[in-house]
């Protein structure tokens, strides 16, 4: 067999979304280039350790929760300037809340290739798990993903308040320290209080755990819960009540595969 198309880029360092939580949500590609990796830095404070178990012998398994920024970085360097490859391994899709555009910036400085492999974000991972649409014909055809105030400050006319006033679905990560405060902008932005919330804590983890409730028992549902760290919440106006179906499968909907 031809190992040129699966062999590994030397000197460089990919971006890996390992989903999540559920090992088997990581992409066939991530998996892959984690198991040929010489250095896997993962982020082992929201990262299974299962998702990097595939790791080769002899590859550096180096859990990044207790290092810095330099720390990190300096990793990786060694690594790629000494022809090896690694696998920065991160939660969910490493695009969204992720660390990497200051990753990047010093690979760029040191002039290290690097590339991104997506992950399952945790917002699709529970739309999946509890079964709900995050788009609806006619009522919902948007998605917007947000967050609270928090280390990092919303920009303006970006709060959850802002989106909700579009009447579209709602991700809100890292926001569950407030559950209060949530619900006062989502109410803020002219939200009815029947409107469906989920609350997902831990999406893909064995102690996953879904609930329904609505915006005027959200503040409580969390409370009750406990849930705090890893709770994604879906705000979904467009779950409340019925909706037509979509037009795709139509009898008389035509286009070019079907007359």
């Amino acid at each position: 067999m031809d190992n040129a198309a699966t062999a590994p880029e030397r000197g460089k360092v990919w971006f890996i979304g390992a989903g999540p939580g559920d090992p088997e949500l990581i992409t066939v590609k991530g998996r892959r280039l984690i198991s040929e990796a010489d250095l896997v830095l993962y982020a082992g404070s929201l990262v299974p350790v299962e998702v990097v178990a595939c790791a080769k012998t002899g590859a550096r398994v180096i859990d990044s929760a207790p290092l810095n920024l330099d720390e990190t970085h300096a990793l990786l360097r060694e690594t790629a300037l000494s022809g090896g490859m690694a696998a920065r391994v991160h939660t969910g899709d490493p695009m969204i809340y992720g660390a990497v555009r200051e990753q990047a910036a010093l690979l760029d400085r040191d002039g290290i290739p690097w590339a991104v492999v997506p992950g399952v974000s945790a917002v699709f991972a529970a739309a999946a798990a509890a079964g709900v649409s995050l788009t609806v014909p006619e009522r919902v055809q948007s998605l917007a993903v947000t967050r609270l105030d928090g280390r990092t400050p919303v920009p303006e006319g970006q709060r959850v308040a802002d989106y909700a006033r579009h009447g579209a679905s709602l991700a809100v990560y890292l926001s569950a320290g407030e559950p209060g405060i949530l619900a006062e902008e989502l109410r803020q932005g002219g939200l009815a209080g029947d409107t469906p919330v989920l609350l997902a804590h831990r999406v893909g983890w064995p102690d996953e755990k879904l609930v329904r409730t609505t915006l005027d028992n959200l503040e409580t549902a969390v409370r009750e819960q406990g849930f705090t760290r890893q709770t994604v919440f879906l705000i979904l106006p467009g779950e409340k009540g019925k909706s037509p179906p979509s037009r795709l499968y139509a009898k008389e909907f035509s286009h070019g595969y079907r007359e």
